[in-house]
């Protein structure tokens, strides 16, 4: 195992820990919806040809000797060279060597929630086996997502077959627990469906005490997308989006929630004061961005140079 390295933060007597998933480009138009580049350029940066990196590295929490897992990534070894040019993939996911690395197999994941079955999320939850056959990653864990998600997943439409793909859905069905509105996985862990970037897109919450952290899923995919109105033009249904946003970022800061993120190439975890618009904490990734920032980007944070 080499250069291989895991950020983790802890959360009262929670362990959070990034797996290393796969790295991928996305058209930043396409991350940035209906803002125009000449505003979302000032806050985050690109490459040459409008490329916007992304990260997809799942979340481990480690609770009261149980391991959650939030969302899979991909699993870049069934990928087609076809779908690893079309989605942008820059590194192979190494979710089981970050486990290997912590001590854990995949068989050792007691809970898996997913955010959503978007491709870049739920492609992770099988692979091929040594036979090729198609099987689920994490056999002993139970799976969680929103009912209306589970039912879009495997009638997909026009839109969105594809990113809700058979090969991730099949081999896990019979492990899979939907829930309506809300669940709470144990009192500690909520799952709630928010709908917009799709149907039945959830956002986690984690809460200590009087503390609690916030998973936006791709409702917030990086800390510039905190705006409300800054979303996706992948979001399914956008007004959704921009309510649900408008909800709970509002929520948040008005209560000192601390956000963590899934795809930010720059944080891991961040607090804003009550209007969301200064750091009041921050914990940067502790990898070196893909693509750095530039002089063009004078409206980044100040700490993240």
């Amino acid at each position: 195992m080499t250069n291989l390295t895991l950020q983790e933060y802890q959360f009262h007597d929670m362990k959070l820990t990034w797996l290393r998933g796969a790295d991928k480009l996305t058209d930043a138009g396409t991350l940035f919806g209906p803002v125009p580049k000449v505003v979302w350029s000032r806050y985050y940066p690109t490459n040459e040809d409008n490329m916007m990196a992304e990260l997809t590295d799942p979340i481990l929490i480690q609770y009261k000797e149980k391991n959650y897992l939030i969302d899979t990534s991909f699993d870049t070894a069934k990928l087609s060279e076809k779908q690893r040019r079309n989605l942008g993939i820059l590194s192979e996911s190494r979710v089981e060597e970050s486990l290997e690395l912590l001590g854990l197999t995949t068989s050792q994941i007691d809970v898996v929630l997913m955010t959503h079955m978007h491709h870049d999320h739920s492609g992770g939850l099988t692979y091929r086996d040594v036979s090729g056959d198609l099987v689920s990653k994490y056999p002993k864990a139970k799976i969680i997502v929103n009912d209306v998600e589970w039912y879009e997943m495997r009638n997909p439409n026009n839109r969105t077959k594809g990113t809700y793909l058979r090969e991730n859905w099949e081999p896990i069905e019979k492990q899979v627990t939907t829930f309506s509105e809300y669940i709470n996985v144990i009192p500690e862990i909520q799952m709630i469906r928010t709908s917009g970037h799709s149907n039945g897109h959830s956002i986690i919450l984690l809460k200590q005490g009087k503390d609690t952290m916030i998973h936006m899923g791709d409702l917030m995919l990086t800390h510039v997308h905190r705006n409300s109105l800054w979303i996706p033009a992948v979001d399914d249904y956008p007004m959704k989006s921009i309510l649900a946003k408008e909800k709970w970022l509002r929520q948040a800061f008005e209560n000192d929630y601390k956000f963590f993120f899934y795809h930010d190439q720059f944080l891991a975890v961040a607090q804003f004061d009550k209007e969301g618009k200064e750091f009041v904490d921050y914990v940067p990734r502790s990898r070196p961005p893909i693509i750095p920032f530039t002089d063009r980007q004078d409206r980044k944070p100040i700490f993240l140079g």
